[in-house]
């Protein structure tokens, strides 16, 4: 996506927490249904369109949503039509050769219909485009969106009406119309227009040219895998009784051909795209809970308003730890939340994808993240279009490399300037740079920090034209540079066509962080083996020059003399997992160990009762861990020809589960069988069991010797980081104003400690001499029945109330150690809030990790995180009011970092 999202807190460990605060406020507990919005970015597209992308935390999981918001309204003319309707192809290749029109350009994009993946490539509902039909549904099919010549849009159903006069004057209606799936009875109709790949004619088939008979019908006894029709050619098909009608016709036969798009009501739209499941009717967000596609994915949605003049084009990522996706009950409710009266999902999963036209941008670009890990080529979308601008520079649109909007002293950030006219479309023009504050910028746009402090980036234009408004950034420049890390300690490549990137970054003394550029590094590997290069994005690009090798790769900043290094690994290695010799010890119905019927030894026997049996799983005595870097998961199957599916089972980083499905097993005996790792998948990775579906009839597999194929990169680089400055002495300690005791001996606080903060739950939140103790509760993971969320909008009540409270001066959140719990993205979040409040209040923020295994002090974004150890009794000083360092820590045992 072009959006930086906030990034993952890489040094907060899983955290676990101790008493829960009070409930939510009512402020809080009246948020859009059952999550919390954690980010958001607004960005204009043309008059009357706007991109918003934003994250959400749901009791059930995360969510990263991207909309266009349209004013289908607006002087500036925007447009909803249809897109593509050539075969397959992705939402951009569709966009490049659309046919905006004179005076036209297209500002944005979403994917549209349900298709027929696995044959023909047609879409399964109607398209309409410029008021001509285009396709019509496929039996069963029929809901769609349509845009009236006004611009106004509907959610409809259209059926199919028409003529076909045959010879005699006998009239027939037409039963489909460039349907992917031809009905069982009447004609169908194939032109030009054909939005599919294959033509599905398996029956007898005429070709009409200019109203006559050109080609007697022939019987096609397969699937034939023909061209579209030619332009004026049409070719009609029968089904059922009309086929005698059809293989009556002869050459020069006259045979008359309409058909048109028939509305259940009101006049028939000038553009329309299919949908299926109808989410938002009159208002009512529709329940679809029991309904098979009701499961939570990808998704891509379009909602319309009472009048049909506001247009919302939503997807949501899924399939990823960053966002579950949606139920369709789910978006239903988000479709109604966002202000839709009327609203219909379209196809999701891996089709789901939405484009925008940024101001100055030439076309649109990718904005939401596909699940595949690239856009998948589908059959037709919906295209926004607006007129085009004057092409006179009106002002410039400013972004930064790799969208960090922080730099450090003495370092680069690298800028754009894209100019734009009036109506956002592009403009020619060289900016004229200009920077005010802590920074000073090239003619080439390259800014360089000064001092710590803001600055403020203008990008002008010499001359500029009456009604040019120059474009503005404003950039943070840290502290000092302290140390860097890459965002990959690790860098494995199967072979020499694969890549990899990293972005190296940077932290001040008080762990505020940001990515720093290849123009300020230098480095040092073997060239022989490698390549590393910059990506253009503000990071660094690796691959390998020989089929096998292992190496380090050693990145410094000169200025500084912050060092960092990586480990490289090209080729393969089939690294052990699972010989299965312990086979009696993993557990199911329907599985058993199958001495002597491995390959060698014991493998897993998993039985299969019938075809409609229910999955037979195996699950292992213990969770079996997969290196880090591994790509896939082979095994040995050995099949009996039934068909049934080998799987394999996996849990994430995060605890979620993860099934890889292997094929079909068509063929007996033993085969070895791979199964790639998704690159979205969150390690570390652990498999957990194994699993036969389907086939098509009883069935019987063998399984054995697991391995997972792995690149040979060596052990990560041992990173030791110097003490944080709140690891302090006992005269250090003794000299704060008061302090308090971390201990789990249960002892007394003893002489000059207020209170312990010990292992019993203990208040839910107090203030103490102008601290306020937030304990979390970390009974439930973060996805686990709204734990994460209960505990983000208990903080979030605590942060308000001490941002209020002018006794308090800052707020301590306390958690306890429980690996697995809170998950990355929730501690990423929760430093996150902390920061803000620091920011924004002036107050002080820490965070207290309790029964740690060992003592660790650290800061993130100048919030302190201090790990006290289990052994020991650890001792805090305090002054909440301090001009500098506010707390001093005396560890009880083990060694500070």
């Amino acid at each position: 996506m072009s959006i930086p999202r906030p990034p993952l807190a890489a040094l907060l460990a899983p955290l676990l927490c101790g008493a829960l605060l009070a409930g939510p406020s009512a402020a809080l507990a009246a948020e859009v249904d059952d999550g919390i919005e954690t980010a958001r970015t607004s960005r204009p597209v043309a008059p009357g369109v706007r991109l918003e992308s934003y994250d959400r935390l749901e009791s059930d999981r995360w969510l990263r949503i991207d909309e266009l918001v349209v004013d289908l309204a607006a002087s500036g003319g925007v447009r909803a039509e249809y897109l593509g309707g050539r075969g397959t192809e992705t939402v951009a290749e569709a966009v490049a050769h659309h046919p905006a029109g004179p005076g036209r350009r297209v500002v944005g994009a979403v994917n549209g219909d349900f298709f027929d993946i696995r044959r023909t490539g047609a879409p399964l509902g109607p398209g309409v485009r410029a008021g001509r039909l285009l396709h019509s549904a496929s039996p069963g099919a029929g809901a769609a969106v349509g845009f009236a010549p006004d611009g106004s849009g509907r959610v409809l159903r259209l059926a199919l009406t028409g003529s076909i006069t045959l010879p005699g004057g006998a009239v027939r209606t037409p039963a489909g119309y460039n349907a992917a799936h031809p009905p069982a009875e009447g004609f169908t109709v194939y032109t030009a227009d054909w939005p599919g790949s294959v033509l599905p004619v398996t029956g007898p088939a005429v070709e009409l040219r200019d109203g006559r008979v050109a080609l007697a019908a022939t019987v096609v006894r397969r699937p034939a895998c023909r061209e579209r029709p030619a332009p004026g050619t049409t070719l009609l098909v029968a089904s059922g009784a009309a086929a005698a009608e059809l293989a009556a016709l002869r050459v020069g036969d006259p045979v008359a051909v309409t058909a048109a798009p028939l509305p259940d009501s009101g006049p028939a739209p000038l553009a329309a795209v299919g949908g299926r499941e109808p989410l938002v009717v009159a208002g009512v967000p529709q329940n679809h809970d029991g309904e098979p596609n009701n499961t939570a994915a990808p998704r891509t949605a379009v909602g319309l308003s009472r009048n049909g003049r506001s247009l919302r084009l939503v997807t949501v990522d899924g399939r990823m730890p960053a966002s579950g996706g949606l139920t369709l009950t789910g978006l239903g409710r988000l479709m109604r939340r966002l202000g839709s009266h009327e609203a219909l999902n379209l196809d999701g999963g891996g089709s789901s994808t939405l484009l925008a036209a940024l101001a100055g941008a030439a076309a649109p670009t990718l904005e939401n993240t596909p699940s595949d890990g690239a856009p998948r080529p589908v059959p037709n979308g919906l295209a926004l279009t607006a007129p085009m601008g004057s092409g006179r520079l009106a002002g410039h649109r400013i972004e930064a490399a790799g969208g960090a909007t922080r730099l450090f002293p003495g370092l680069t950030r690298t800028l754009t300037a894209t100019g734009h006219d009036s109506a956002l479309g592009p403009a020619a023009g060289a900016p004229s740079w200009s920077a005010e504050g802590a920074g000073r910028i090239g003619p080439d746009g390259v800014l360089r920090g000064s001092r710590p402090g803001t600055v403020t980036v203008r990008a002008g234009a010499v001359p500029a034209e009456p009604g040019y408004t120059e474009g503005a950034l404003v950039l943070e420049v840290l502290g000092p540079l302290t140390r860097v890390r890459p965002t990959r300690d690790r860098i494995g490549l199967a072979d020499r066509t694969q890549s990899a990137r990293f972005d190296l970054t940077g932290y001040d003394a008080q762990g505020r962080a940001t990515t720093v550029e290849p123009r300020d590094t230098a480095l040092r590997y073997d060239r022989s083996h490698w390549r590393v290069a910059q990506d253009g994005r503000g990071g660094f690009t690796v691959r390998a020059l020989v089929a096998r090798a292992t190496g380090w790769l050693r990145v410094t900043v000169p200025a500084t003399g912050a060092t960092a290094e990586l480990a490289l690994g090209a080729g393969l290695d089939a690294l052990p997992l699972a010989d299965l010799e312990d086979a009696g010890r993993w557990t199911g119905a329907g599985a058993a160990a199958a001495p002597g019927e491995g390959r060698p030894g014991t493998g897993i026997a998993l039985t299969l009762p019938g075809p409609a049996a229910p999955a037979v799983t195996a699950t292992a005595p213990r969770p079996i861990p997969l290196p880090e870097q591994a790509r896939s998961v082979s095994l040995w199957v050995a099949g009996d020809g039934s068909g049934a599916r080998p799987a394999v089972h996996l849990s994430d980083g995060n605890g979620a589960g993860l099934t890889l499905r292997g094929p079909a097993g068509d063929r007996s005996g033993w085969h070895r069988i791979t199964l790639p790792l998704p690159a979205t998948a969150e390690p570390p990775l652990r498999l957990t069991g194994l699993s036969a579906t389907g086939g098509s009839g009883p069935a019987r597999l063998l399984l054995d010797t697991l391995t997972a194929e792995t690149p040979p990169t060596g052990p990560a680089p041992t990173v030791t980081l110097p003490p944080d400055p709140v690891v302090s002495t006992p005269a250090g300690v003794g000299a704060r104003p008061w302090r308090f005791a971390v201990s789990s001996d249960g002892r007394p606080p003893g002489r000059g400690v207020d209170f312990v903060l010990g292992r019993a739950a203990g208040p839910p939140g107090f203030t103490h001499r102008g601290v306020r103790f937030v304990p979390l509760d970390g009974r439930r993971r973060t996805l686990d029945a709204g734990g994460g969320l209960d505990r983000m909008r208990a903080l979030a009540e605590a942060l308000t109330a001490a941002g209020r409270e002018p006794g308090t001066g800052a707020v301590a959140v306390v958690q306890r150690y429980a690996p697995g719990v809170v998950d990355r993205t929730e501690a990423a979040l929760l430093t996150r809030r902390l920061a803000e409040f620091r920011r924004t209040t002036g107050k002080r923020a820490a965070l207290f990790i309790l029964d740690a295994p060992r003592f660790t002090a650290g800061r993130t974004e100048g919030v302190p995180n201090v790990a006290v150890g289990r052994a020991g009794r650890t001792l805090i000083g305090v002054d909440a009011f301090a001009a500098g360092e506010w707390l001093s820590v005396l560890p009880g045992t083990a060694t500070a970092r």
